[in-house]
C-alpha cells in the first residue's frame, strides 16, 4: 500500500508540474473540478444529468486549459520538450485527447443514424428524450476511455501503473480543488504562470 501511495504522489507531482504552469489553467481545472463534484454526486440520482455536466462543463473547460493556455514551448524548470512531455504522460496526452474528444462530438450523430442505438434505447420522441439518450452514451464512454487506458497501461507499463492512474483520474476533482483553489486569486494579481512548478518536490 505504501508503494501504491508513494506511485500516487509521484504521478500527481508529476501531473501538476509538467502540465499545469499557466494559472488560467489551473483556474480552468478549479472549475472543472468542481463541476465533477456536482457530477459525482448526481450520479446516484440523475445519471444522464451528471454526464451532461461531466462532460459539457467539467471536461471542456479542463481540456480547453490544457489545449488553449498550457505553454507549449520548452520547460526550463524541468529540463524537458513539449514533445518529451507528450511521450511520457502516463494518461491521455493531448494526440489521445484530441482522439478521445472527437469520439465525444461525434457520438451523437450515432442517435441519428440509429435512434435506438441498435435496440438499447426506446426512440426519442422529444429533444429531451434525445438529450438524455446522447447523455446516456457519454457516461459510458467516459466510463469506456477511463478502463481503456488502464487496462492498455496494464500493458504498456504494469498493473500498478494502470491502477495508480486510475485512482489519479477518479480522485483528482477532490485533489485539483485543493492545489488550485487560490488560482484565481493569483490571476487577479496578474500573474500567469505558477512559480512553484519549478520547485523541486518533497
Amino acid at each position: 500500500m505504501k508503494g501504491f501511495l508513494q506511485a500516487l504522489e509521484t504521478q500527481r507531482w508529476d501531473d501538476h508540474r509538467y502540465y499545469h504552469h499557466s494559472r488560467i489553467n489551473q483556474a480552468l481545472h478549479l472549475i472543472s473540478a468542481l463541476s465533477f463534484v456536482i457530477a459525482y454526486a448526481l450520479l446516484f440520482t440523475d445519471p444522464a444529468l451528471a454526464a451532461l455536466i461531466g462532460w459539457l462543463v467539467a471536461m471542456t473547460t479542463r481540456q480547453a486549459g490544457h489545449f488553449f493556455f498550457e505553454p507549449k514551448g520548452y520547460d526550463e524548470p524541468n529540463q524537458a520538450t513539449h514533445e518529451y512531455k507528450e511521450e511520457i504522460k502516463v494518461g491521455y496526452n493531448l494526440q489521445r485527447k484530441v482522439v478521445l474528444m472527437a469520439i465525444w462530438l461525434l457520438s451523437p450523430l450515432v442517435l441519428l443514424v440509429d435512434p435506438t442505438l441498435f435496440g438499447i434505447f426506446a426512440p426519442y420522441t422529444s429533444t429531451a428524450e434525445f438529450v438524455r439518450n446522447i447523455a446516456q452514451i457519454w457516461l459510458v464512454l467516459g466510463l469506456a476511455g477511463l478502463l481503456f487506458r488502464t487496462v492498455q497501461l496494464f500493458f504498456i507499463k504494469d498493473v500498478q501503473t494502470g491502477l495508480v492512474w486510475m485512482t489519479k483520474i477518479l480522485t483528482d476533482p477532490f485533489h485539483d480543488i485543493k492545489l488550485y483553489y487560490k488560482s484565481p486569486v493569483y490571476l487577479l494579481r496578474g500573474e500567469l504562470i505558477d512559480p512553484g512548478t519549478s520547485r523541486q518536490h518533497g
